[in-house]
């Protein structure tokens, strides 16, 4: 089992900035991913952002130039930093962690959610 901590959500306005953190603890030493998704009401969720453990780094066509995504693997921890925020980026952002195991059998993990909310 893997468990996921999310922190660093709020309310912020349109041009504002935010910084999401999540640390996982478990079993994590076959996590291979980890990054974050949102869901805004009535959509489905989507991916944000993730990393690989090979440092592979993949974004959303809307976030791109906007967001940065790190991670400290020493913390088992992963950071999404927000700049520029609009009103679409409003959401509840899900921390997510990929574990495959050595079957090839694949777990995937997910935090609690944290809230963002730009207002214009």
């Amino acid at each position: 089992q893997v468990q996921l901590v999310e922190s660093g959500g709020g309310l912020v306005q349109a041009g504002g900035s935010l910084r999401l953190s999540c640390t996982a603890s478990g079993s994590i030493f076959l996590i291979n991913t980890m990054g974050w998704y949102r869901q805004a009401p009535g959509n489905q969720r989507e991916l944000v952002a993730t990393i690989t453990s090979a440092g592979t780094i993949d974004y959303a066509d809307s976030v791109k130039g906007r967001f940065t995504l790190s991670g400290d693997n020493a913390k088992n921890s992963v950071y999404l930093q927000m700049n520029s925020l609009k009103p679409e980026d409003t959401a509840v952002y899900y921390c997510h962690a990929r574990r495959l195991d050595r079957d090839a059998t694949v777990y995937d993990y997910w935090g609690q959610g944290t809230q963002v909310t730009v207002s214009s």
